[in-house]
């Protein structure tokens, strides 16, 4: 089942970021940093919304969809900027679900696509994209710290 994470059931999720930015090999995870970054998102924010997928009493994945502009098309668009899936809960289609759930919500709230991006080597993800009809882009992502 998805729910959105908001301030009553934001601590569940928290140790799922924190799985998901160790997947992402991320140096320096803050605990604290990312309760009060994720606790900005949510169903009455206008910023975009924390989703948790629910199987029985516990979280098992989560999903970030952000709102962002893109000038090339003139239009508000849903970025889904995080998608997770405890190891014992994947390949349910949970993955899946959280994606188009995620669609669902960013178009509901005026955006007329979804998008995100994927590490080159996170193959399981790119065949889970892949197996909904997602476009591949060909942009690439440049960085440049501040």
């Amino acid at each position: 089942m998805i729910e959105p994470i908001d301030k009553t059931n934001l601590i569940e999720v928290l140790p799922l970021i924190r799985m998901y930015q160790e997947f992402y090999q991320v140096n320096n995870i803050d605990d604290v940093k990312n309760k009060e970054f994720f606790a900005q998102f949510g169903p009455r924010s206008d910023k975009g919304c924390l989703f948790g997928y629910r199987k029985g009493n516990k979280l098992v994945a989560f999903s970030t969809v952000y709102f962002s502009y893109s000038s090339t098309i003139c239009s508000k668009v849903g970025i889904m900027n995080d998608l997770f899936t405890l190891r014992d809960f994947r390949n349910q289609g949970i993955a899946t679900e959280l994606i188009k759930y995620c669609e669902i919500y960013a178009k509901s709230h005026g955006a007329v696509r979804l998008q995100w991006l994927t590490s080159a080597t996170n193959k399981k993800a790119h065949s889970i994209y892949n197996s909904i009809g997602a476009v591949k882009s060909s942009w690439q992502l440049y960085t440049y710290e501040t």
